[in-house]
């Protein structure tokens, strides 16, 4: 699927894969975030054979001009859980809605493990 819009340059259309490589890009640069992964192994494994890795456990649903991002991480040990998300949480809405022009509706953040 992609997001689509209408302005005075004409129309816009942006796939889903370049919005999770966005979200990807950003969430790695955040402080605490050590990976992303796929929570499901038949997943974790199709995506260890593609050369995918900033897009691996990132889901993007498009509604309209809406956005709903679901994103699975792993921290760093030690770093407060709830201050990461929050910071990945708001560097993933900016960029998104810097990059598409949409408005990014809902951000789940999934920490699946901690990485010593």
């Amino acid at each position: 699927m992609s997001v689509n819009t209408v302005n005075s340059y004409g129309q816009i259309s942006v796939t889903d894969e370049a919005i999770a490589l966005v979200v990807g890009h950003t969430a790695l640069e955040c402080y605490g975030v050590v990976d992303l992964v796929a929570r499901k192994f038949g997943d974790s494994f199709r995506e260890m054979l593609s050369k995918k890795r900033k897009s691996r456990g990132i889901k993007i649903l498009t509604i309209g001009d809406r956005i709903h991002i679901d994103l699975d991480i792993i921290l760093k040990y030690g770093v407060s859980i709830s201050a990461v998300a929050e910071s990945v949480r708001r560097s993933v809405k900016y960029n998104v809605e810097q990059f598409t022009g949409m408005i990014v509706d809902s951000i789940n953040i999934n920490v699946v493990g901690v990485k010593v």
